[in-house]
């Protein structure tokens, strides 16, 4: 190979294996590890899963793009409580369910006068 080739094969070979290097924008990094420790988590959303894969806690926009919002769930994945906002709404609450799922009592910051 002339000097001139290599001149112009490298940097088209560098080229190539950076790009294939660069995350695309559907990128997903998993980490499968015991325990993880951190000071500082930042993500769009939390799921806790039981080991058949059934969501146990659910936390993030979670209803309709709602605000900030917490779902806790029983073994079999239906809502027993949850702690946020709905969509439209500004004040948060905590909602409790009851066995099939369907919302049973809202808590509130409003005051009943």
């Amino acid at each position: 190979m002339t000097s001139r080739e290599r001149w112009t094969v490298y940097p088209l070979l560098l080229l190539a294996i950076g790009l294939a290097m660069r995350p695309g924008e559907e990128s997903q990094l998993e980490i499968r590890t015991e325990l993880l420790s951190s000071s500082t988590v930042r993500c769009r959303e939390i799921l806790i899963e039981s080991d058949d894969g059934t969501v146990l806690l659910h936390m993030g926009r979670v209803v309709d793009g709602g605000g900030g919002r917490i779902e806790v769930k029983d073994a079999a994945g239906e809502n027993t409580v949850a702690i946020g906002t709905r969509p439209d709404e500004a004040l948060g609450r905590i909602e409790f369910f009851d066995t099939e799922g369907r919302l049973k009592t809202v808590l509130d910051g409003l005051d009943e006068e």
